[in-house]
């Protein structure tokens, strides 16, 4: 089973995965944290995994591209409404998107991730957020961070490069796919782990 782990992160985490075989891949998400994380993935659901619990989704054959993330500090009513301080869903516990901000995006698939920093330890000022660090894009707004004028008329920047020199396969701006983008083959299992262990 191949491991894809994620450093202890309080802010969302996302991984994209692109399949390049027709065949389905198992994903085990796994929360090895001393908190809860409620897991999503698109497609495939969601769910809340307390310290030790795990879920595992079955990507189908002929699935393009999911993503997987953690969401942190969650409340929901009966029916499926609340509120989570990272990777909220827009206030339903079912994700039909793909999670917003305040996020670190560790965009990969398939191996490991190299990410080991303290994000939220190490977060500048300008980023700070309750329970996590902003990305620059909902931060500043600008088309630099957010490369809202189309391909190539962004880059990286101060702020993405802080992203990038702790976890180099860090999705650190919209544009970022080429370090930061993996193919994973169908057919094969891998685990996720939140804050994996040594």
């Amino acid at each position: 089973m191949s491991y894809l782990a994620i450093s202890q992160i309080s802010s969302i985490l996302f991984f994209t995965i692109l399949f390049v075989s027709a065949h389905a891949a198992l994903f085990e998400i796994r929360n090895d944290c001393s908190y809860t994380v409620w897991a999503a993935a698109s497609p495939g659901g969601d769910r809340r995994l307390n310290p030790s619990q795990s879920w595992t989704i079955n990507v189908p054959a002929g699935t393009s591209m999911a993503r997987i993330w953690g969401r942190t500090n969650c409340n929901f009513d009966g029916s499926g409404r609340g509120r989570c301080q990272t990777g909220d869903c827009g206030g339903l516990l079912q994700c039909k998107g793909w999670g917003a901000p305040p996020n670190t995006l560790a965009d990969g698939g398939c191996r490991n991730i190299r990410c080991t920093a303290d994000i939220n330890g190490q977060c500048p000022n300008e980023l700070r957020a309750p329970g996590g660090c902003n990305n620059p894009c909902t931060v500043f707004k600008t088309n630099g961070y957010c490369c809202t004028q189309g391909q190539g008329t962004c880059g990286s920047m101060r702020f993405s490069r802080f992203f990038k020199q702790r976890c180099p396969d860090a999705y650190s701006y919209p544009q970022d796919d080429p370090t930061s983008t993996f193919i994973c083959r169908g057919g094969a299992n891998y685990r996720v782990v939140f804050c994996p262990r040594g």
